[in-house]
């Protein structure tokens, strides 16, 4: 038998005695909620220097407005396939391209998946001379379609300098 009990000298606290012994006291505590946005803002810096790409500079809710999402697939729908494998290649193709491709993009990985086809698409510094660059499209491609049994396209575009991707400073 369970009951409640508020000790005099708690505010806001309240214990749960079970089986009217006094050791199994169980407590819960009661918060304001923070109602407050913090995800995906940044914060402004002391002299406005910070660099914010376009993708950093809308918030999340411009998702579909001004923004695209970064990864496209339809197995997140009603009766799709394979919703939890899609989301674990999903999260291997950013590590593996962030770890071969180390340093060199300067935007998001965007993984968009058209019937058996996966396309990842990006911007990169032109920090390699092209050799190393073609090697690294086709190391990258031969890799994850071998490990992903599909064919991997990879659609990069490459910049100058980083500052070219900047779309506003905070």
């Amino acid at each position: 038998m369970a009951f409640l009990i508020k000790p005099p000298h708690a505010k806001g606290l309240f214990s749960v005695t079970a089986f009217s012994n006094p050791s199994f006291v169980k407590c819960l505590h009661l918060t304001a909620p923070c109602a407050k946005k913090q995800a995906g803002r940044y914060k402004k810096s002391a002299k406005g220097d910070f660099p914010l790409t376009y993708e950093m500079a809308n918030p999340p809710h411009y998702i579909a407005h001004t923004k695209s999402w970064n990864s496209w697939n339809t197995s997140n729908l009603q009766g799709g396939i394979r919703p939890a494998e899609t989301l674990t290649e999903d999260v291997f193709i950013r590590k593996f391209m962030t770890g071969t491709w180390h340093n060199m993009f300067l935007s998001e990985i965007i993984i968009k998946r058209q019937h058996n086809i996966i396309r990842i698409a990006g911007i990169t510094s032109r920090t390699l001379p092209p050799r190393k660059f073609y090697f690294l499209i086709g190391y990258t491609e031969e890799l994850l379609s071998y490990w992903l049994q599909c064919p991997v396209k990879l659609e990069l575009q490459t910049v100058a300098d980083k500052k070219d991707v900047v779309f506003k400073y905070i």
